[in-house]
């Protein structure tokens, strides 16, 4: 039987501590004089204080829990915390079915315990009231369990993260790390493309698929960049996978298994057709009986397998609306590795890697020429927004940020408005970003952003206004401490006109704003961008060498 334990405020951990060293030391109670006890007492305590602190930055910890994500899944996820050692987190999540509750670690923890052996729980809950007394309070006890869910989660992530290379100079090492690509039939992915004028209707996406999944070259922007799709994030990294320096073509060899199968394409083509639910899982399911015909999948149970899969996470998760499939809901699914652009922060196997941008490098002087040009470029907009208003969704802050922004005083804030399609020319999206110093990043149709990786790229500081837009997902590709590289203004805050934003962006010193655009340009940007499938760096690594160094260093941990 699960039974649920309350957070605790700090006081209370005292009180829990000072009750098990009672209860640890009864025998010698009645031999101890009174000062020695409370002695040895406040040295235990100090001692776990001590061990909580020195590892508390591996955490990253909630801002707030009303967010995008609990509004668009369609159920509040419930949580349970374990009795035995605290350590197994279980409960319901989007699309599970109530008569039959899903165990969000559907492989026990997956062997992901920290090799220091800190009580991870009791670190959680006393950062998690620290953050409760820097930033809203969760509701109830249940969006509780749900936060302690998104940091365990965090901190596994991350503890999977590869680091790279030591000497950047040694020769790459193969040895325990190689990839193996399944040759699946071409119905799973590249006939996918073959329907580019009809994917979505009146929308012809043919121009997007050229050069490897970059789309057509944009000339007047220089080397290596193209006019990239949101959603090409499938045939990019496909392309990249069969080049890995690593891959293998012998099953017995490999370590890590990929399924090139293009589950964002095949979803969006079912978006705005009138469909039954059979018709948008059929695929799904049908790569899932190839692969059970696999030896190489039986054998672990899919936990050495990745899926690429370049939508967000809730178009693979339907629930009660007529949205998407349910691929990530199978059974079969929980225990892959799946990278998407947007993660469920409740499931530890969903890593979200960076949105595709539009620069795509071949070589460290591809890189470096960027970084000296955005590094010395004028910003003649303290702070800009390219979006649109949602005036159906009442929930939404951006025409709250829009009123804020055009009203502000000339070369403060500029607007521009994308529902007149003028940011479908990245050109123009680019340059603003280029003249500007921060750069506002709302939710939108969901909590992420691809904006907020063209800022990035871009040296815009993003400002964020939720932490599911990038705190909570990019574990590998974004640092824990996020004020390093952006800025964050809550979202109630700005609901309910607590504050104007521009008049807050306006408090940054210049010192300030130069060394945060400094560490987004030299240390962020090149490990949030694509190179192509002929990419040479020996510098620096690339978001998809970051992911994929991870990858295997997640397989190596959990075996």
């Amino acid at each position: 039987m699960v039974s649920k334990r309350k957070l605790r405020t700090s006081k209370n951990i005292e009180d829990s501590c000072i009750h098990l060293c009672s209860v640890f030391f009864r025998s010698f109670l009645y031999t101890l004089p009174a000062f020695l006890f409370f002695f040895l007492l406040y040295l235990w305590l100090s001692f776990n204080s001590v061990i909580s602190h020195n590892n508390s930055h591996i955490c990253i910890f909630s801002r707030k829990f009303n967010d995008p994500y609990c509004n668009m899944a369609g159920s509040k996820p419930g949580f349970q915390i374990s009795s035995e050692e605290n350590e197994t987190i279980t409960g319901e999540t989007t699309g599970v079915s109530k008569d039959k509750p899903k165990n969000l670690d559907s492989v026990p923890d997956q062997e992901h315990k920290p090799k220091n052996k800190v009580d991870l729980s009791s670190l959680i809950d006393l950062k998690a009231e620290e953050e409760y007394r820097k930033y809203i309070k969760p509701k109830s006890e249940e969006e509780g369990y749900a936060l302690r869910a998104v940091i365990k989660y965090l901190y596994l992530q991350r503890s999977w993260l590869s680091l790279g290379d030591e000497n950047i100079d040694k020769p790459r090492s193969c040895e325990g790390k190689g990839v193996y690509v399944y040759d699946l039939p071409s119905k799973f992915n590249r006939d996918l493309l073959v329907g580019c004028k009809d994917i979505l209707p009146g929308v012809d996406l043919c121009s997007y698929f050229k050069n490897e999944g970059f789309g057509e070259a944009i000339k007047n922007l220089g080397k290596g960049w193209f006019a990239t799709h949101m959603y090409s994030l499938e045939p990019i990294l496909h392309s990249r996978v069969l080049k890995h320096p690593c891959r293998v073509y012998n099953e017995s060899q490999a370590k890590l298994f990929y399924v090139p199968y293009y589950g964002g394409y095949d979803v969006l083509r079912w978006h705005y057709r009138n469909v039954s639910e059979a018709v948008k899982d059929r695929l799904g399911i049908e790569i899932l009986k190839w692969l059970d015909s696999k030896e190489s999948w039986r054998r672990n149970a899919g936990k050495d397998h990745v899926f690429v899969l370049g939508k967000i996470t809730w178009d693979f998760r339907r629930d009660k609306v007529p949205w998407g499939s349910r691929f990530l809901e199978l059974q079969e699914m929980q225990n892959p590795t799946k990278l998407l652009i947007e993660r469920q922060p409740w499931q530890v196997n969903d890593i979200a890697i960076p949105h595709p941008t539009y620069f795509h490098p071949r070589t460290d002087d591809d890189i470096t020429s960027w970084q000296i040009k955005i590094m010395s470029k004028p910003r003649r907009n303290l702070v800009s927004f390219a979006g649109g208003a949602r005036p159906d969704n009442p929930n939404n802050i951006r025409s709250t940020l829009i009123e804020q922004c055009v009203s502000s005083s000339s070369n403060q804030c500029r607007f521009l408005d994308c529902t007149n399609g003028i940011c479908k020319n990245p050109k123009n999206v680019l340059d603003l970003f280029q003249d500007s110093e921060f750069c506002l990043q709302p939710p939108g149709d969901s909590a992420t952003r691809r904006s907020v990786f063209d800022s990035l790229i871009s040296g815009c500081i993003p400002v964020i206004f939720t932490p599911y837009t990038a705190y909570y997902q990019y574990a590998w590709h974004l640092p824990e401490d996020h004020r390093r590289y952006s800025v964050y203004i809550s979202e109630q805050d700005v609901k309910e006109k607590r504050v104007n934003v521009v008049e807050m962006l306006k408090a940054k010193t210049l010192r300030k704003k130069k060394d945060m655009r400094s560490y987004i340009i030299h240390h962020l940007l090149p490990g949030l961008v694509y190179g192509d499938s002929n990419a040479k760096f020996e510098k620096f690594r690339d978001a998809f060498d970051i992911a994929f160094d991870s990858l295997l260093e997640k397989i190596n941990k959990s075996e």
